[in-house]
């Protein structure tokens, strides 16, 4: 997504005016549900010191994201230093309001000294909270950007640019409590703005929190020491070959450390496709162990089709998972794409014991007519945006079978998954599915 188009905004108005907040830490979990859907791609928080620390680590924890400081210091005016006309990032850029300075007939020039002091102390912070040890890395990666509140957003601006120029895949910003002009001021710089109060009364952050203990650097140190990780750490994939009839199927089994259930993630061939490898990355980082299976084995021909067939195959792989897995005792789901789509119906009316959620996409799942009927698990249709027929032959699909469904269009996947943003979708669609139906 573009910085030039207004970000996505999600966020609870109005609100009690009563503390919503009992802490730091709580506010950081209560943001985690909400920026979840923006955490697909290797997630990097990045917390501005002192305050968003605490607030970040129970982000990253939540969401397995890595985590670091982002440095940014106030400018404020001479004499004032609480009035901030400005920020310095990390990177040395300088960010001036130059609206607020116009106003007060003020050149940038009288906020050399101020400035000077702000890059030392900027740069004593850093040492003491990062040491030598570099800023992570950001190209490719969804950044959510994170502190504790947001009064007018001159820091946060400051940050936002500074990460925005290292290319990430996406760039979030994600607060508990800010005030609505600053929201509005800061929507051009993000993909996605998470804001869970925004109040209009809204004064300070410490009113938003019933403990609001300031924070000492020792303290800041202590908890990024316990807390950050250098780089990322994804589960490791182990290679497996299943016996479904008279083929051999090649698959990569991910089992996360916290388990809370499994997913097949079957294709007709294409397993090991980059986007699909993110997909299945999104549902290991919610705790679910992935199979990433092809149902097609290398060099057949003319089984692509043949739903029956894939089906029993899918069947046979879903079987092995249960029982040569410690995920046999958990809630196990479908994904099935483009061909495999309609063999994910078929294993699901076939194995009614082990399919608990179905997720399809892109595929033909009219094909899949002689178990629609027999479909016992809730299902997720996925369509691709502009192919009206697909869409109904989805719909009625739908129609034959006796359980819960639901169909999303995913508008600009018209070409299948070849842009960013549409596997993204699938990504989010399928954990939300997944999150609601494998309990």
């Amino acid at each position: 997504m573009s910085a030039l188009v207004p970000a996505l905004v999600v966020n609870m108005n109005p609100v009690p005016v009563s503390l919503p907040f009992a802490d730091r830490s709580e506010a950081g979990h209560r943001l985690a549900e909400r920026v979840r859907p923006f955490a697909i791609t290797e997630p990097l928080v990045l917390a501005l010191p002192r305050g968003g620390v605490p607030v970040g680590v129970e982000l990253a924890q939540r969401l397995d994201a890595d985590l670091d400081v982002l440095m940014v210091r106030k400018i404020g005016l001479p004499g004032r230093p609480e009035a901030g006309v400005g920020a310095i990032a990390e990177d040395g850029h300088i960010f001036y309001d130059d609206v607020v300075l116009a106003q007060m007939r003020l050149p940038r020039q009288a906020l050399a000294e101020a400035v000077s002091v702000e890059r030392d102390e900027l740069e004593r912070r850093r040492r003491a909270y990062r040491g030598e040890r570099p800023l992570p890395p950001v190209a490719g990666r969804d950044c959510i950007v994170v502190d504790d509140g947001m009064a007018t957003g001159g820091t946060a601006r400051a940050a936002l640019r500074m990460v925005r120029k290292a290319g990430p895949a996406q760039l979030v910003l994600a607060v508990p409590v800010a005030a609505p002009g600053a929201m509005e001021a800061l929507r051009s710089e993000v993909d996605a703005l998470v804001v869970l109060s925004a109040p209009d009364n809204f004064r300070a952050v410490g009113e938003w929190y019933r403990d609001f203990d300031q924070l000492s650097d020792r303290r800041v140190t202590e908890i990024l020491s316990a807390s950050v990780r250098s780089s990322p750490r994804p589960a490791a994939a182990q290679g497996v070959r299943i016996s479904a009839g008279q083929v051999h199927l090649d698959g990569d089994l991910t089992m996360p450390k916290v388990l809370r259930g499994a997913v097949v993630v079957a294709l007709g061939r294409g397993r090991g496709d980059p986007q699909w490898r993110a997909v299945a990355a999104a549902l290991q980082r919610s705790g679910y162990a992935t199979l990433a299976l092809d149902l097609v084995a290398e060099g057949e021909q003319g089984i692509v089709d043949d739903t029956e067939v894939l089906g029993e195959r899918l069947g046979d792989a879903v079987t092995w998972l249960r029982r040569a897995t410690d995920g046999a005792n958990k809630a196990l789901g479908v994904l099935g794409v483009g061909q495999a789509a309609p063999a994910a119906l078929a294993a699901g009316a076939e194995r009614p014991q082990d399919v608990a959620a179905v997720v399809v996409h892109g595929g033909r799942i009219d094909q899949a007519e002689p178990f629609l009927a027999k479909v016992c698990a809730p299902v997720l249709v996925l369509v691709e945006g502009q192919d009206s027929f697909v869409r109904e032959l989805s719909e009625w699909a739908r129609g034959r079978m006796g359980v819960p469904t639901d169909l999303k269009v995913m508008s600009g996947a018209e070409q299948l998954l070849q842009g960013r943003q549409e596997w993204r979708q699938v990504a989010v669609q399928s954990l939300e599915w997944f999150d609601r139906h494998l309990r």
